[in-house]
């Protein structure tokens, strides 16, 4: 299965690498990303690459074996000062991160994150966490279940859709992909249907989200990269849809400001510093020609921040 990094052109150019110093990758998957930055890191750099997922981790332990300066944890990219600190780091060069899900997830159909292919309802990234997609859509109530799918898929017909899973599953449980999709296409009108758009995207993007605690997790990250990251040094994070592209630009935003005191006071009294600037003041999204070869990538924008 060959793996395509998203946006890697851009990557290469808006997060320059310090050859000497220490790269982080919080979201290693196939390894792309990481094998193009690691052509610009010297014997004297490191790099260090993050995954939640123990077959990813073997994978990029496989991948990268050569390379004595290559350090793979497992680790969610939520926790990655505790990574760093049990090696020993406190701060890096560049980060990168891709919120997307791995090619490997969605084209195994034992995982269940795609509604192209059947298998069951699972959907967790890390296979040791005990929530799965199969529990929500079977005994989450319907109230439950349409503020989930409103919140994290952004659908209009979240409720039509909570209100078609209860019914089927009363009559037998819900447990593949294929099932749900099918009960969710019922529940959308046909004139609200998008031509080559299943509409079982938005519901299963909402399972996933929430299934794995990814907008927590990415919030959570943000709130610890000002401590972690070497002054000139850049971060680059790729979202994939628009929760997850606000929170960076929200969190990108806050970085900026230098006060926050009300206005009036004579002197500032809050303590806030300017800790990063926005190299990109407008997402950057894949040029035609990446579209055409990896259609997935459609989605992706990538927001870069440098610290000051």
């Amino acid at each position: 299965m060959k793996h395509v990094p998203v946006l890697i052109r851009e990557v290469l150019k808006y997060l320059p690498v310090d050859p000497d110093g220490i790269t982080l990758d919080m979201t290693g998957g196939g390894g792309g990303h990481s094998a193009a930055m690691l052509d610009r890191i010297s014997v004297k750099g490191r790099l260090v690459i993050l995954d939640r997922g123990p077959e990813a981790v073997a994978r990029l332990n496989e991948r990268f074996k050569e390379h004595s300066n290559v350090t793979v944890v497992h680790s969610n990219f939520s926790d990655f000062d505790e990574a760093l600190e049990s090696l020993g780091i406190s701060t890096v060069s560049s980060v990168l991160a891709d919120f997307g899900v791995s090619l490997f997830h969605l084209k195994s159909a034992e995982r269940g994150f795609s509604f192209r292919s059947d298998g069951p309802l699972d959907m967790r990234m890390n296979p040791e966490d005990r929530l799965t997609a199969q529990e929500v859509v079977n005994s989450y109530s319907r109230e439950t279940l349409a503020n989930l799918i409103r919140k994290y898929g952004e659908e209009d017909f979240a409720w039509n859709i909570a209100s078609a899973i209860v019914t089927a599953r009363a009559i037998k449980k819900i447990d593949t992909t294929l099932k749900l999709a099918e009960i969710v296409a019922s529940a959308v009108p046909r004139k609200a249907q998008k031509p080559g758009i299943n509409p079982a995207t938005k519901t299963f993007q909402a399972l996933r989200i929430y299934v794995n605690g990814e907008l927590d997790a990415i919030e959570k990250m943000l709130g610890k990269l000002e401590q972690y990251v070497d002054i000139g040094g850049r971060v680059a994070l790729i979202s994939f849809h628009s929760l997850e592209d606000r929170l960076v630009k929200d969190y990108f935003k806050e970085f900026e400001k230098e006060c926050v005191c009300p206005p009036g006071l004579p002197v500032c009294v809050c303590g806030k510093v300017r800790t990063f600037r926005q190299i990109t003041r407008k997402p950057i999204t894949p040029k035609e020609d990446e579209l055409q070869m990896n259609p997935l990538s459609r989605s992706a924008k990538m927001r870069v921040a440098e610290r000051v």
